[in-house]
């Protein structure tokens, strides 16, 4: 069984892929990773860190495929949040202790008015409490501690941002697709002070990944029970966009060795096949180059 694409290869051929495994609330990424290492045997990594209280898609990549993250990272992303008005935490969500309180809870129509002040590239400062490098050591290390520090803003960019409903009195959900990077906890933070109240992230569910979607999302349990693993993997080169490449056996073999192929394509990136997928290929000023080498 398993996908078309991996069907009659051998399992040596087909360890580099990803899972498109669904976290749940309360489990930290490192942990899952683990748990698909243990299950599969292979070189692990994930695509961009849930929170632990969040939940939602996370797609893990073994063997070789790990290399494709850099094309991933930069891809779209959805979420499911919902915000509590009237306090602030220092972990700005429900984990954290609460450092300020408002009386004053804005209305619907007061935050779908501010909200389009929030989309496309706007400057975020991340959280104290992120895995941010200061110094060398996590952010969230030095805050626990108690360590004074600031993070300097960053540029990032929402490309759609929604209110889709009120569950409660002073909460508020919302749909936000954005690119890597997007802190959301930071995003309840700076709506809520532009309100004139505070506000905390009080859950998060990440529904899409790039191409790895909720609704083709293998659970936790479903991936440990499953007897073939390898039938829940999506191949390598079906994780990136890309244009294809097809190249003779001859200039497969040149292009894994190092030398350059002349091109008549377009300049850009490209997924590169010979006797199978090779990995990312670059062409510039008329010569073409593999960048990403993922031989199967």
């Amino acid at each position: 069984g398993g996908p078309a694409g991996l069907r009659g290869i051998p399992l040596s051929r087909r360890m580099n892929g990803f899972f498109n495994l669904y976290k749940p609330s309360g489990m930290t990424s490192a942990l899952l990773v683990h748990l698909v290492k243990k299950k599969t045997g292979a070189k692990c990594g994930h695509m961009g860190t849930l929170d632990p209280m969040a939940s939602g898609v996370l797609p893990v990549g073994i063997g070789k495929a790990n290399r494709l993250f850099e094309y991933l990272l930069d891809k779209e992303k959805e979420y499911a949040a919902e915000f509590t008005f009237g306090a602030e935490t220092d972990t700005l969500d429900k984990t954290g202790a609460v450092t300020q309180t408002s009386e004053y809870l804005p209305a619907r129509e007061e935050l779908e008015a501010l909200l389009p002040r929030f989309v496309g590239e706007i400057e975020q400062v991340p959280p104290r409490y992120s895995a941010k490098n200061v110094g060398g050591r996590r952010g969230y290390d030095l805050a626990r501690r108690g360590v004074e520090f600031t993070l300097p803003p960053k540029k990032v960019t929402v490309t759609s941002y929604r209110l889709t409903g009120q569950p409660g009195r002073g909460v508020f959900s919302f749909l936000i697709r954005c690119k890597g990077g997007t802190d959301i906890r930071s995003l309840a933070r700076d709506l809520g002070r532009a309100a004139g109240s505070f506000a905390y992230m009080s859950a998060l569910e990440r529904t899409e990944a790039g191409c790895f979607r909720r609704e083709n999302a293998v659970s936790v349990d479903e991936f440990m029970n499953l007897k073939d693993v390898f039938s829940a993997l999506t191949p390598a080169d079906e994780a990136v966009s890309f244009p294809q490449l097809r190249l003779s056996g001859r200039e497969a073999e040149k292009l894994l060795n190092g030398v350059p192929l002349a091109a008549s394509c377009g300049e850009g990136l490209y997924r590169a096949y010979g006797d199978g997928f090779l990995g990312i290929a670059e062409v510039r000023a008329g010569q073409m180059k593999l960048r990403t080498y993922v031989r199967e």
